[in-house]
């Protein structure tokens, strides 16, 4: 493989800055951990605290994704994912969904325009009385390829150190590619033109016992509008709150839910690298988001998106982030229910 040259040396490195302030501000993506490492080594405690912004985690508030708003709506199977898994939720019919757009930050008054990644939450019940939940993120790759680097990310974005980044990306290569996203990718205005990928490989497991190794994507119907950050920040600091309730008061938005199945040779346990195009895709249904609802009164404020959660016919694999992610999520859900005093209910909606 060449070498790069000297120019794009000075680009890449010329671009840690702004890398660093998106990994600061969006710490990274998602709220991972490593629970099931020794204790010496990483704690779910641990890493939480790394998560807190310069002047401490914002109580009653979720310590990262922290800035987000409710949504109810609809799972329309088309039947087809039944070909891969045995879950209810891919048989033919309608299934109520809840969830949440949020914004990767541990703070949840960051203007929107601060924010790179992009979050959903999802939670579809079915009549068999199993959940499936499930966070999703608008970056194509994750940052880094273990929980132990994630937590080196963290600090090395939030070091005073002048060549903290330069020197994590030096011993993590495997960070180039969101990187780039991160720099270089388009921006939208509006939740609903958002594409959500699951990142994480999970076990299918169909009628015959056979087992698939599929991740996911939320495609959106809406038209894509690309825009850059400096226009997001002129349309407000919580623009993307207040186009999403407009957007959704006219009309439903929709999402086609695209399964992707690795091939033998693709790697399942590694988010930062991407399956090659070609790889074989199911469309299991449609995503409706029927309503939304503030935060601090909806029915998403109390959910836990732990993506551990899974029916019959979905399971983990042997990617080691959902299990990290599962132990970070429960003790950040045990913080901010104890805290729900510093982050209160409207007066209305504590009136019998």
């Amino acid at each position: 493989m060449p070498e790069p040259s000297q120019s794009s040396q000075r680009s890449a490195l010329g671009s840690l800055a702004l890398i660093a302030g998106v990994v600061a501000v969006g710490a990274g993506a998602f709220a991972y951990t490593a629970g099931w490492l020794s204790p010496e080594r990483l704690t779910p405690t641990r890493l939480v605290s790394a998560l807190a912004p310069a002047g401490g985690p914002v109580l009653g508030h979720r310590r990262n994704h922290a800035k987000g708003i409710c949504f109810t709506g609809m799972f329309e199977s088309s039947g087809s994912g039944a070909q891969l898994s045995k879950a209810q939720a891919f048989a033919p019919g309608q299934y109520p969904v809840l969830g949440r757009f949020n914004l990767g930050t541990p703070e949840p008054n960051a203007p929107d325009a601060t924010v790179r990644v992009r979050g959903v939450g999802l939670q579809i019940a079915t009549p068999d009385g199993q959940i499936w939940r499930t966070a999703m993120i608008n970056a194509p790759v994750f940052a880094v390829s273990t929980p132990e680097a994630f937590y080196e990310l963290l600090h090395a974005a939030g070091s005073k150190e002048p060549d903290a980044m330069k020197n994590f990306v030096a011993a993590h290569p495997e960070f180039a590619p969101f990187g780039a996203w991160a720099t270089t990718g388009p921006w939208t205005g509006s939740y609903a033109e958002e594409l959500y990928n699951s990142l994480n490989a999970f076990i299918f497991t169909d009628s015959s016992g056979a087992k698939h190794p599929v991740r996911w994507s939320l495609l959106p119907q809406a038209q894509i509008v690309p825009i850059t950050s400096a226009d997001l920040a002129k349309l407000g600091p919580d623009h993307l709150e207040t186009e999403i309730v407009e957007r959704v008061s006219k009309a439903p938005q929709r999402w086609s839910l695209v399964l992707t199945v690795a091939d033998p040779s693709d790697q399942t346990s590694d988010p930062t690298k991407a399956w090659p195009p070609g790889r074989r895709t199911v469309e299991a249904g449609t995503l409706v988001v029927q309503k939304i609802e503030a935060e601090a009164d909806g029915p998403c404020r109390d959910i836990n998106f732990d993506p551990t959660i899974l029916p019959d016919g979905i399971q983990v694999s042997d990617d080691p982030f959902p299990a990290a992610r599962s132990a970070a999520y429960a003790k950040s859900y045990d913080l901010r229910t104890s805290e729900a005093k510093d982050y209160p209910r409207t007066a209305a909606s504590t009136q019998p």
